[in-house]
């Protein structure tokens, strides 16, 4: 463990035994969690960020909504709003945060997008529609006041529960015994290719219960798009340099995806959720500029891209070859199958009949 670390540990016991206290009273129902008769999936993690949430919770969509109607439901963290706000075609990322964007600008024709912090009553909102079939909670797994039917926790493959440290000293912000609460854990930003070797390491270190479905993931990257409303540039089968800017909490799976794509990468890195500021945009431009090579571009991720769509100073970035890269989940062999099996099979039993009014 580095010095650091070391140093923090205190603090990290001091955050921990805050964190089971708070459990306790949920255990002992001092504090009340509340279940509502209709299929809630649940998503979330045991850390900070950076496990691929957003992803996952696309992925649950493309596989749901041809059979049924959904919605997910998201606390829309970094937004300016407040309380229960449906999106529609005025939304922006101000007014319901950059993961509910990104989902409502992907599935618009599909999906009931929502945001509320008060997740018993964006619920319960949701709910007026007699025709909602299936909820999807967004980074729900802390939330206590909601028990969802069925909760699924993911960990990042390169940083996994079992090995990390509570806050400070650690990115978890949750003790690592609460991963029993989950009916599946799905290991996140593996290799594309997983040995047997690896899925029986890993299944020993993080020992799920018999009840537990543990399910292996990685990231497939789409094409180079260009961003909304930009002129696309003519650019070489060759890429010389790309200049990397994104805000989320860990971009290194999408660097090394990069890094095979150019001679050079440069990165320029900014805290999650970032809103983007007029003099964070010229200072990508300068980034660029400053580059004496043929053959460039800039790239972000389309998470930020949502931040950037309807910002008042993307007209900076307007002259370059700024493109964004979508990213979807893909499962490793049975585990797609079997994944979409549990979950259609929880769905069915668990529909609601008839009118809540």
């Amino acid at each position: 463990m580095d010095f650091w670390k070391v140093l923090l540990l205190p603090f990290a016991c001091m955050y921990g035994f805050a964190v089971r206290i708070r459990h306790w009273m949920f255990n002992v129902n001092i504090l009340k969690s509340k279940s509502f008769p209709m299929p809630i999936i649940g998503v979330g993690n045991l850390s900070l960020g950076g496990t691929g949430k957003t992803p996952m919770v696309e992925y649950l969509v493309r596989m749901l909504f041809e059979n049924t109607k959904l919605a997910v439901l998201s606390r829309g963290y970094g937004r300016n709003t407040k309380g229960y706000v449906v999106a529609d075609q005025y939304s922006g990322h101000k007014e319901i945060g950059d993961e509910p964007m990104q989902y409502h600008n992907k599935f618009k024709n599909n999906l009931k997008v929502a945001v509320c912090e008060n997740r018993r009553k964006g619920i319960t909102n949701l709910m007026q529609d007699d025709n909602l079939d299936v909820i999807l909670l967004d980074d729900s797994f802390q939330h206590r006041y909601v028990k969802p039917g069925m909760s699924i926790l993911l960990t990042d493959f390169h940083s996994l529960y079992m090995e990390d440290y509570l806050i400070p000293a650690g990115t978890l912000r949750d003790v690592v015994s609460q991963a029993n609460r989950a009916d599946i854990i799905i290991v996140t930003k593996t290799y594309r290719v997983l040995s047997p070797i690896t899925r029986r390491r890993i299944k020993s270190i993080l020992k799920p219960k018999a009840n537990q479905s543990l399910y292996f993931s990685y990231l497939q990257y789409g094409k180079l798009t260009i961003f909304p409303g930009f002129k696309k540039p003519t650019i070489s089968k060759s890429i010389n340099t790309i200049v990397l800017f994104c805000g989320i909490a860990n971009s290194y799976p999408f660097q090394e995806y990069l890094r095979d794509m150019c001679i050079e990468l440069l990165v320029i890195d900014f805290p999650d959720h970032h809103t983007y500021r007029q003099k964070d945009l010229k200072l990508i431009a300068k980034k660029y500029d400053n580059e004496f090579t043929q053959n460039k571009i800039i790239i972000t991720t389309e998470k930020d891209a949502m931040r950037l769509i309807k910002s008042e100073y993307i007209c900076e970035l307007v002259e370059y070859p700024l493109f964004y890269i979508p990213i979807e989940v893909k499962l490793h062999g049975e585990d797609e199958q079997k994944l979409s099996n549990q979950i259609e099979e929880y769905v069915k039993e668990n529909k609601r009949s008839g009118s809540l009014h």
